[in-house]
């Protein structure tokens, strides 16, 4: 097997992130994925920008080995076409709002009976079901409903949006592994299920103890900016060359790996800081002891005492920085593919490494509907319909 998904047959009728990086985990690790796209048009993304040779940049980040087929699905027609394409598919990722597949006749029930094999993965904002089920969602919408705004940003700035769709990537993989997960119960008992993951659910899994401190200790997480909120000193320091460092030395053993580096012994014998317990009391003081050391030192200095001592320590890195960084080299986390129509581009490599059938770039994302007839033809044993053509 050159993928541990080989022979697996993925319909793809997502948009946006969630899904199609759903379907694109699945595609790397093998499986044949087709997306369904709205003739004509395709996905909403293939408009977004930044765009190389007319490409979006998007789009290319969440589809690369899919193929496309168009299909209109507001037609009889394109409805029938798509629950034959069904009838033949091992997954079906869909995230449209809920109630969608229902009009097009394709509920779980209809398709459960249709294909008992058939896995449904169905990714909402909130949930098929509940009060807020039919209520619009995108990524910063469940970052500001679960809390997370709420504890990210500076202490004395407003709530803070992260600087990537962190709850869109989580609900993702939580939908990924929801598949794998079923794939292996119907390999026992012949029978497809049901997969529900949302985006709601996915970022309130992602509040480290803020459930447990509010219900049990009756105390709101808030905003720490880039300080730990369970050990010192960690913070995020400006150097003498005017960059930033990210140091992190909560633990004990840490803290005197630091302190040595440092040459500070002294700092043992203050009671505020000897011990895992007392730093974290005196989290601002042990701070500003840190960021004084580190503004003397250019960043490379500082990244580099650190090292030798066994501190974890990084140089805030741009994007820039990030294309030249060695590790991912070496470990083929940035890889270039061939678009037909975009051309050469840089993107990242595959994530999640098997040793025995690893993952593979195969294709280049699709041109919107370039696979229809071979897909129908595969799939089907037919043509495409005129409508679809």
């Amino acid at each position: 097997m050159s993928g541990s998904l080989e022979g697996l047959k993925v319909l793809d009728l997502s948009r946006f992130i969630a899904g199609p990086m759903c379907a694109m985990q699945l595609a790397d690790m093998g499986a044949d994925v087709v997306k369904v796209e709205r003739k004509g048009k395709g996905e909403d993304t293939r408009q977004n920008k930044p765009q190389l040779n007319d490409q979006s940049l998007y789009f290319m980040s969440f589809n690369r080995n899919k193929r496309s087929l168009e299909l209109d699905f507001r037609s009889e027609e394109g409805q029938a076409q798509l629950r034959e394409l069904i009838s033949k598919a091992d997954v079906l990722i869909e995230n449209f709002r809920p109630g969608t597949m229902e009009k097009m006749g394709c509920s779980w029930e209809t398709l459960h009976q249709l294909n008992p094999r058939l896995i449904m993965v169905r990714i909402s904002g909130f949930g098929q079901d509940g009060p807020l089920a039919q209520r619009p969602c995108f990524d910063a919408i469940a970052q500001a409903m679960s809390g997370i705004m709420s504890i990210t940003g500076q202490q004395d700035g407003p709530p803070t949006m992260a600087g990537t769709f962190m709850v869109d990537y989580a609900s993702a993989l939580y939908a990924t592994i929801g598949t794998l997960g079923a794939l292996n119960v119907r390999h026992a008992t012949g029978r497809g299920q049901l997969v529900e993951a949302s985006l709601l659910e996915s970022a309130i899994s992602m509040l480290i103890s803020a459930i447990p401190e509010q219900a049990q200790l009756g105390r709101t997480m808030d905003r720490v900016g880039n300080l730990d909120r369970y050990s010192a000193p960690v913070n995020c320091y400006q150097a003498a060359d005017g960059r930033w460092v990210y140091l992190s030395a909560g633990t004990d053993a840490l803290f005197q790996r630091l302190i040595g580096a440092m040459a500070r012994q002294d700092l043992l014998e203050d009671a505020r800081f000897n011990n895992y317990h007392a730093r974290l009391s005196n989290n601002a003081a042990i701070d500003a002891v840190v960021a004084e050391w580190v503004a003397q030192r250019d960043a490379d200095e500082v990244v580099n005492l650190m090292d030798k001592a066994g501190v974890p320590c990084s140089a805030v890195a741009n994007i820039a920085d990030v294309l030249e960084n060695p590790q991912l080299k070496a470990r083929n986390q940035l890889v270039d593919i061939e678009h037909p129509t975009a051309g050469t581009y840089t993107t990242h490599g595959i994530t999640v490494r098997l040793s025995d059938t690893p993952g593979a770039i195969r294709r280049a994302p699709p041109v919107l509907g370039a696979h229809t007839e071979e897909v129908l033809a595969e799939w089907c044993g037919s043509k495409a319909h005129p409508r679809s053509q």
